[in-house]
């Protein structure tokens, strides 16, 4: 097959292929007399395999898992798969510990909050994070502590802690400072449990689908691993 025949496969351009085989997602390509390259099944099972991966485990990735597999390091290329596994189940366990927060935020705001307010540092060591990391969430509006009117320290009343620990959850599970901001600027309006069951429900759609796609790509892994046995063994 030439290029613009693997292209046509996978609605790709004829450059795309060129360019993935210069990146090391194919095996070595043989060419013909006059310099075209020339593609086998293996090949188009190499980009199917590719294509696959990526939607499960990024660009990159899948880029290094293809590399590994072409060179006949498998061990890498496990590797590279299990991290992204390891990684997709932290995002779950992170998912589950955000909801029992926002689970206790419902509870709490029924009741009257108690509680002296903690300076940043307190508050730094009970996230453990940066005391520059809660400057950095109160520029973008997640946090808001008052003052003391005598010294101008900030201050962290039990609502803002609150807030503290929704933010460092949701920074563990990947989302980026304005996301987190909207999320949490949301939960302090009326609909804040509406926000917050519609927040988790596509956070657990988005697992859901990432686990799909890299099931998708191990089925596709597994064919083309299969299939570089048969060819080497020839």
């Amino acid at each position: 097959m030439r290029p613009v025949d693997l292209a046509r496969q996978h609605g790709l351009s004829a450059q795309a292929i060129r360019n993935y085989d210069d990146a090391g997602v194919f095996p070595p390509t043989e060419r013909s007399e006059a310099g075209y390259r020339r593609y086998t099944p293996l090949h188009a099972q190499a980009l199917r395999t590719f294509l696959a991966l990526r939607g499960g485990h990024g660009h990159r990735p899948a880029t290094e898992i293809m590399h590994a597999t072409n060179r006949g390091d498998t061990e890498s290329a496990y590797r590279l798969v299990d991290a992204t596994h390891a990684a997709l189940l932290a995002e779950r366990d992170t998912r589950i510990e955000v909801a029992t927060a926002l689970d206790a935020l419902a509870t709490a705001t029924s009741t009257p909050v108690r509680g002296r307010p903690l300076t940043v540092g307190e508050l730094a060591r009970r996230l453990r994070v940066h005391p520059a990391t809660l400057r950095t969430w109160e520029s973008h509006g997640i946090l808001r502590p008052d003052r003391d009117r005598a010294t101008g320290y900030r201050e962290y009343g039990p609502e803002c802690v609150r807030d503290a620990e929704i933010a460092r959850q949701l920074r563990r599970g990947g989302y980026p400072l304005t996301q987190v901001a909207r999320f949490v600027d949301s939960l302090r309006t009326a609909d804040g449990a509406a926000a917050s069951t519609a927040f988790l429900d596509a956070w657990q759609d988005r697992l859901t689908t990432r686990s799909r796609a890299l099931l998708a790509g191990a089925a596709q892994l597994d064919t083309y691993l299969t299939m570089l046995e048969r060819a080497r063994q020839t």
